[in-house]
């Protein structure tokens, strides 16, 4: 079962054994209490007997936003509440349109001929074959799994994925 209709729901494979949960708070720069309280809201009221994925992210190892802390209490309630659970922390996807995506917002910038800036640091990209082949992997057991895609300059994320194929 899939929970969401975003950019992670759209690749997921229909699984029995699984229940991806891809409905969480997308916008790192989400300021809006009730976005975050909607999301543990719909988390709880899944069967907690069923083996539960969840989309994290690897901000949460260099970030302390309200964003990266709403993340790290999911992971903490996930590992309370649900049996058996599998915690994905993701790079940036490099697929979809969602404009609180890296990757999406440089090319709706650029599509839109509006100005950005460039940060002078690195991110982690994650291509769909990579996050599919993982997704794959998925073990029976409980597990974190840190799926960051590859590390690159924001400037080369710009070059490479900003403009439509």
């Amino acid at each position: 079962m899939i929970i969401g209709n975003g950019t992670i729901a759209s690749v997921l494979p229909e699984r029995d054994d699984l229940l991806f949960f891809a409905s969480g708070v997308s916008n790192s720069q989400e300021t809006n209490e009730k976005e975050y309280q909607r999301e543990i809201d719909l988390l709880l009221s899944q069967d907690k007997s069923k083996h539960i994925v969840y989309f994290s992210t690897l901000s949460l190892f260099y970030n302390s936003t309200r964003y990266v802390q709403h993340k790290k209490y999911i992971e903490e309630l996930i590992k309370k509440k649900f049996k058996h659970y599998t915690i994905m922390r993701l790079g940036s996807p490099t697929w979809g349109n969602n404009p609180n995506h890296l990757v999406s917002f440089f090319r709706h910038k650029i599509k839109n001929k509006e100005s950005f800036q460039v940060w002078d640091t690195e991110r982690y990209i994650l291509e769909k074959d990579e996050f599919l082949h993982w997704v794959n992997k998925i073990p029976s057991w409980n597990c974190e799994m840190n799926v960051p895609g590859i590390r690159m300059k924001v400037k080369d994320i710009v070059k490479k994925y900003g403009y439509e194929k």
